[in-house]
């Protein structure tokens, strides 16, 4: 899952360094040392000639939930941009595919794009070398900048899995859980900040409750995890070990107009009061627009398989 900017890399402004304690025993030891080998890396390792030939397994996949593309204008043919979209559906995130794919299809496969994602993906054998080659970087603002610098694409998930993994009753609500990181990073580096909003990704998953509880049991707050969702699928409760698939939810992704807030200087992402101002119209401007997706399709799933049912030579 992505997540979102902070600084020095961490989930909540820690350093990397303290993402997995360093007195961790076992398995933690050993991902904190894959961890701190990860950010060490440093550079980003984006392989066009990989991507290229992913794209139609990608898009063959996707077609699966008959994706809609709204607003792609609004993305610059090149130059640096900071795409901040609304996370959903747990691990399966078809939404970021879809949106990744649209970005290739705007600027080419060479034009260079990335997506911060949670480190911890990164660590995992055949996971993390394959996300690495299609543009993962671990969520930082370093890694974030230097993209920018490069006159990239960076598309960030703020809300990472906490939004991912929202009840299915808060659907349609944007949820950051307070982070404002992308703000920050927009403000210093002066590039544009478009708004990217999916629909209908979060309805290909009945989430129950994200588990929180469940998390704290495990254990898994000494990793920054919060959450381990509880799910419903055909064969009844599971949890994110055991995922249902995907109901086939008509998914629409709307990019919206660039914001830029040429009346402040970079300093302005020192000034927290400035910097909750432009993350709440950021916020405000997705949730208004989410809003208007979900009356145009109030049913995704209903869509989705309609579409499935007349148009199956699309996939």
């Amino acid at each position: 899952m992505s997540d979102g900017i902070q600084p020095n890399g961490g989930s909540n402004g820690e350093s990397t360094a303290t993402r997995v304690p360093p007195q961790a025993s076992g398995p933690f030891r050993f991902l904190a040392r894959r961890l701190a080998a990860e950010h060490a890396r440093g550079s980003l390792h984006r392989d066009s000639e990989y991507i290229a030939k992913q794209i139609g397994r990608i898009r063959l996949l996707t077609s699966y939930f008959s994706p809609e593309v709204r607003g792609i204008e609004h993305l610059p043919i090149d130059g640096p941009a900071l795409l901040i979209g609304n996370h959903n559906a747990v691990s399966y995130m078809p939404d970021a595919w879809v949106t990744a794919l649209a970005i290739v299809d705007r600027r080419g496969t060479e034009s260079p794009a990335y997506t911060l994602t949670y480190d911890l993906l990164l660590t995992f054998p055949i996971v993390g070398p394959f996300l690495r080659r299609i543009g993962a970087v671990p969520a930082g603002t370093d890694q974030a900048e230097a993209a920018l610098a490069e006159g990239a694409v960076v598309l960030d998930y703020p809300g990472g899995d906490w939004e991912a993994c929202r009840p299915w009753s808060a659907r349609n609500t944007i949820d950051f859980e307070g982070r404002t990181g992308f703000v920050r990073l927009a403000l210093h580096t002066g590039v544009p900040l478009i708004p990217v909003v999916s629909q209908g990704s979060h309805d290909s998953l009945v989430v129950l409750s994200r588990g929180t509880w469940l998390a704290r049991a495990m254990g898994l707050p000494a990793m920054h995890i919060k959450v381990f969702p509880i799910l419903l699928g055909p064969l009844g409760i599971t949890t994110a070990l055991l995922p249902p698939p995907p109901l086939p939810s008509h998914i629409t992704v709307e990019f919206l107009a660039p914001m830029t807030w040429a009346d402040l200087g970079p300093e302005a992402a020192e000034d927290p009061a400035v910097v909750a101002r432009c993350a709440n119209e950021v916020i405000s401007v997705m949730q208004e627009a989410l809003d208007r997706l979900q009356v145009d399709h109030p049913h995704p799933v209903l869509t989705g398989l309609g579409n499935l049912i007349t148009h199956p030579g699309h996939r």
